[in-house]
C-alpha cells in the first residue's frame, strides 16, 4: 500500500511539474523582428532604381540622408520584399515638393511605376503644392493614404524633418506622423475594395493586389530628403 501511495506521489508531482511548465512553453508569443537598419547614411546599400539595377546621379547622399536632387532620378526600391512590418523613418520636403513613401510594390515591366502597385504615402508641402487641396477632405494630404484617406493631424512645413511610422501586419494598416497614430485601415476585404473603387486606382490591374513587395520612395520631380530608416518584420 505504501509502494503505492508513493508511486502516485511521483505521478502528481510529475504532472504539477508539466502543468507548470508546460503552458508557460505553450503562451509564449512569436518575438517580433529585431529592427533592421536599411540605409546606412553613407551608400545606396539595399536599394536600386525601380525597374533598374542601380541608382541614379540624380539621388545623392548629403548629412547621412537620402537625397534626390532633381527630376529623372526614378524611384528608389528596397532590394528586398516585405510582407509584415514596422518602418521608420524621417523625411524633409522642399517648398512646393512632391513625394512618396510605397510599400507592397511589385517590380514588374508591366507596371511602369511603383504607386500602380503600391499603396502610398504621402509626402508634400502641403501649405503650397495643390495637391493637398485637389483631394477629398484632405486625402492627398502629407501622411494620408493618397487619394483614399486624410491623415488625423498636419505635417510640419516644408523644410522640417517629420518622422513617419508605418504599420502593415494581418490585412491592417496604421500611419503615425511625429509621434501620433494619424490613420488606420484595412489592407484588404470589403472596406479595402470600397476605398479603392471611390479613387482615382479604381480598375488598375495590380493595384492592392500583392501581399508582399519592396518599399519604394518616389521621384515626383522635387527635391527631397530621406534619413534614418529602419524596419523590423512581424
Amino acid at each position: 500500500m505504501k509502494n503505492l501511495v508513493k508511486k502516485w506521489s511521483h505521478v502528481a508531482l510529475l504532472a504539477l511539474a508539466v502543468g507548470i511548465v508546460a503552458p508557460a512553453q505553450a503562451t509564449n508569443a512569436p518575438k517580433k523582428g529585431k529592427w533592421e537598419k536599411i540605409f546606412d547614411g553613407k551608400s545606396f546599400a539595399g536599394w536600386h532604381g525601380y525597374l533598374k539595377k542601380d541608382v541614379s546621379d540624380k539621388w545623392k547622399i548629403e548629412d547621412g540622408a537620402m537625397v534626390l536632387t532633381g527630376r529623372g532620378g526614378g524611384n528608389l526600391v528596397t532590394d528586398k520584399e516585405y510582407e509584415n512590418f514596422e518602418l521608420e523613418l524621417e523625411w524633409k520636403i522642399s517648398e512646393g515638393g512632391n513625394s512618396g513613401i510605397m510599400y507592397h510594390v511589385h517590380e514588374d515591366s508591366k507596371f511602369g511605376q511603383p504607386y500602380q502597385t503600391g499603396p502610398e504615402v504621402q509626402v508634400l508641402d502641403d501649405e503650397r503644392h495643390p495637391d493637398a487641396k485637389a483631394g477629398k477632405n484632405g486625402n492627398r494630404k502629407s501622411s494620408s493614404l493618397y487619394d483614399m484617406l486624410p491623415p488625423s493631424a498636419p505635417a510640419k512645413p516644408a523644410g522640417e524633418w517629420n518622422k513617419i511610422r508605418i504599420v502593415v501586419n494581418n490585412g491592417k494598416a496604421e500611419h503615425y506622423q511625429n509621434g501620433k497614430k494619424v490613420l488606420e485601415y484595412p489592407t484588404t476585404g470589403p472596406e479595402w475594395d470600397k476605398m479603392v473603387s471611390e479613387s482615382k486606382f479604381k480598375g488598375w490591374e495590380g493595384f492592392g493586389k500583392y501581399a508582399k513587395g519592396s518599399i519604394a520612395l518616389q521621384d515626383h520631380g522635387d527635391k527631397v530628403w530621406f534619413r534614418n530608416i529602419r524596419i523590423r518584420e512581424l
